[in-house]
């Protein structure tokens, strides 16, 4: 029996705040463990700390799913698509602001920023730095995905249009997953072929058109089968019914990347080959983590995935997403610890509690009053469905 649609295409998933919480951790230990030096090593868990920057798949997989539902009820329900303007700007408010003051502070407070220049200034904040070969700056290497996901938001209108052309219904999600299959596998081809540089052109769009293809196409199944649309797709209720078994299929996936096959556990770059088995492994395993907390009925796994700490530490995530490199970089420059260095555990403890601080004072002192100035809504006529805002502050917590 799937969840009634009053239960789940009006409302938001407070589980998938967990899934936040997943990729966030996640991205952090990545990071660590390259900075102390335990991914290129030559250790057992080296190779399954070099492979959590899956974590990067799993936000992306959540953008699509998250930020392309409202427009998935609105055409599902035959209400007007959610106007881009508005989108756009509430968009912009939710990340700008605490990405702002994060790079103020990189360039002008980590040591190694001392020589960055007006044009470095000019690409990270205007998240253009990826379109420069090297030109990410130390303690905002991560933002290459940010930078990457604000493309995403900028097309993504566009997108949805054209996903939703034709009868009324909440999209095609084979053809939206075929497409962006289909866009990655030609950019890999041209990586392959020489055509693209594997040291540039791999933080594009394009590279990862298929993570998020795979978010807006669970989303488009999400709001039919709560609409009564594509009844053939209730099996993905039944996963979700077995939350288990998919998670313990993604930590098998997840094995089999940390073989050469998805390429060097360093900053060495891959194959095109490898590249490719990368981006397909990490496709498989951001849907097997996401999809037990989007479908199936209420289960206590979802209720538990979706208590308050949760759904707290749901909040902060893009905090501690922005400001996790520059505590570790800290870690490192004040007391002179040499590179790729120290222990992990504590050094992540210490990463993890320090990017907590600060994303906690990123929410409250800059996120949340933003949040506010953009979800300031107009009186709206009595009866007009709320799907459009409810769905709204799900949707900004996915960056």
């Amino acid at each position: 029996m799937s969840v009634p649609v009053s239960n789940r295409s009006l409302h938001r998933l407070p589980p998938l705040d967990a899934v936040r919480v997943i990729g966030a951790l996640a991205v952090v230990a990545h990071h660590v463990g390259f900075a102390t030096g335990v991914n290129v090593g030559d250790g057992f868990w080296g190779g399954w700390l070099s492979r959590l920057d899956v974590g990067v798949a799993i936000f992306f997989v959540l953008s699509g799913f998250l930020l392309f539902r409202p427009w998935a009820h609105a055409r599902a329900t035959a209400q007007p698509l959610p106007g881009a303007g508005t989108y756009l700007w509430r968009r912009a408010l939710r990340i700008l602001p605490a990405y702002w003051v994060t790079v103020a502070v990189c360039l002008l407070l980590v040591p190694r920023n001392h020589d960055a220049s007006g044009a470095d200034w000019a690409r990270h904040l205007t998240l253009t730095q990826i379109y420069e070969t090297y030109g990410l700056r130390h303690a905002l290497g991560h933002t290459w995905s940010l930078a990457t996901e604000a493309v995403f938001y900028l097309l993504l209108p566009l997108l949805a249009a054209l996903a939703l052309r034709g009868r009324r219904r909440a999209g095609r999600p084979v053809l939206i997953l075929a497409v962006s299959a289909a866009v990655s596998a030609t950019w890999i081809v041209l990586l392959s072929a020489g055509v693209l540089s594997l040291s540039r052109h791999t933080t594009w769009l394009p590279s990862y058109a298929i993570w998020f293809g795979a978010g807006m196409a669970l989303a488009s199944v999400h709001v039919s089968l709560s609409n009564g649309y594509l009844p053939r797709w209730r099996f993905l209720d039944d996963l979700g019914r077995a939350p288990l078994a998919c998670w313990a299929t993604a930590v098998a996936l997840l094995g089999i990347a940390t073989t050469p096959i998805a390429g060097p556990r360093d900053l060495t770059e891959p194959t095109a080959t490898q590249f490719g088995f990368k981006v397909l492994i990490y496709t498989a395993i951001a849907v097997l983590v996401t999809l037990p907390l989007a479908f199936g009925p209420p289960t206590r796994t979802k209720e538990a995935f979706g208590s308050g700490f949760a759904r707290w530490f749901g909040l902060v995530s893009y905090g501690l997403f922005l400001w996790h490199p520059f505590v570790l970089e800290m870690i490192y420059v004040i007391p002179g610890r040499p590179e790729f260095t120290g222990d992990f555990g504590w050094t992540y403890a210490a990463t993890v509690a320090g990017g907590l601080l600060l994303a906690a004072l990123s929410y409250y002192l800059i996120e949340k009053p933003f949040l506010r100035l953009g979800h300031r809504r107009r009186r709206r006529p009595p009866g007009k469905s709320t799907e459009s805002q409810s769905a709204t502050p799900a949707a900004t917590a996915a960056s």
